[in-house]
């Protein structure tokens, strides 16, 4: 028994060992977002042509970004933590894209996953709230249930009714390159050096 045992212990192991290393990218990173990240990174995946409304009622798309580097957040207005960090973040970083901080334009944007509650005014007032101003930085809700659905998709955005009303989702900061490609994913946290790096080589 014991020398049957041994063999299939060894399968059994190197089968781990397999899935460990598909799942970290050969092990380059220990978790599965940190594997996302990389693969993202590594090969750049274009975004969805979704409809959207901003803050003003102005109707657009992701296409209409094509030539441009953009940030993009997903929130809802409700929110009471997790968004006023994304929030004031964006609020820091358009204030630097205005500067020319990042040597490029850069525009930003804020998708709401919540329509059933984030109307027009709802986008208006969290728009207020931090500072933004269309169409240098828009605050919107996708036009259609469908054009949510692929959003998420695409950006590989995570969103979970709590029980309460609101949401467990993702806190992130999303680049699409000029070529209208998801390029890179950001800590809500990042800091402007980084980002601007980013910003440089997203730009080549």
């Amino acid at each position: 028994m014991r020398s049957g045992f041994a063999p299939l212990l060894g399968i059994v192991l190197l089968a781990g060992i397999g899935a460990l290393a598909w799942g970290t990218e050969g092990f380059r990173v220990v978790t599965s977002d940190g594997a996302r990240r990389l693969q993202i990174e590594e090969r750049p995946a274009p975004v969805p042509q979704a409809r959207l409304i901003d803050q003003d009622g102005a109707a657009f798309s992701l296409r209409d970004y094509r030539g441009k580097t953009l940030l993009v957040e997903f929130i809802y207005t409700r929110c009471p933590w997790l968004c006023s960090v994304l929030g004031d973040e964006f609020q820091r970083l358009s204030t630097l894209a205005r500067a020319g901080s990042f040597g490029s334009e850069v525009d930003l944007l804020s998708i709401s996953f919540d329509p059933q509650h984030d109307d027009r005014q709802a986008l208006a007032l969290y728009g207020e709230r931090y500072g933004a101003i269309a169409p240098r930085w828009r605050v919107a809700v996708p036009a259609d249930r469908r054009s949510l659905a692929s959003l998420l998709r695409s950006f590989g955005v995570v969103v979970i009714p709590d029980g309460m009303g609101g949401f467990i989702h993702d806190g992130a900061v999303f680049l699409v390159n000029p070529s209208g490609r998801l390029a890179r994913v950001l800590d809500a946290e990042a800091s402007p050096q980084q980002v601007s790096e980013v910003l440089r080589s997203a730009s080549r």
